[in-house]
């Protein structure tokens, strides 16, 4: 029987990772976000993912930073609100790892990305709930999607690396169709 899945937000995260300066890694997270799944539990190969960030929500730990990252020269999150992803396919690739693949949106571009996902393992809770776990990871060229503000540095490359590298973990509750 199919199922659908509900994100638990208390025990998900959806991180990133920026290269500064060339030299350093700024790191940061998306507080909100909304996840939908559906399948089959035994064939993920036919489970569906819509994922929405609040684009806003945007947390690198520094408020001038994160302010400009919510500005025009970047997420221009009061006119692109949310970064959405719609999956296309999710390929086996064995021993509980899969390809996720589909259309992710920030500011109004739309592309296709691929993450590496990782099956962690179902639980059920104290109160019954099962609950499914998944890590992940991937990469993706910021530019392409139009956030393009960047700074020359005086002893050659560039304030913000172009490539940002993402991790998630995510714990869904299952119920039924």
């Amino acid at each position: 029987m199919a199922k659908t899945y509900q994100i638990d937000p208390a025990h998900s995260s959806i991180t990133f990772t920026v290269k500064h300066m060339m030299i350093s890694k700024v790191k940061g997270e998306f507080k909100e976000f909304d996840i939908k799944a559906n399948g089959e539990p035994s064939d993920l190969a036919n489970a569906s993912v819509k994922v929405t960030i609040q684009a806003a929500s945007i947390d690198t730990n520094n408020t001038d930073r994160d302010n400009h990252l919510r500005s025009g020269d970047f997420f221009n999150a009061e006119e692109h609100p949310h970064l959405v992803f719609h999956s296309t396919s999710f390929r086996s690739k064995g021993g509980g790892e899969f390809e996720l693949t589909g259309d992710l949106t920030i500011r109004g571009t739309t592309r296709e990305e691929t993450f590496e996902v990782e099956y962690e393992g179902s639980a059920k809770d104290p109160w019954g709930n099962t609950k499914h776990a998944f890590s992940g990871e991937g990469s993706l060229n910021r530019e392409d999607y139009g956030l393009t503000w960047n700074q020359a540095l005086e002893a050659g490359g560039v304030l913000v690396d172009k490539k940002v590298k993402f991790e998630f973990e995510l714990q869904f509750t299952e119920s039924e169709a």
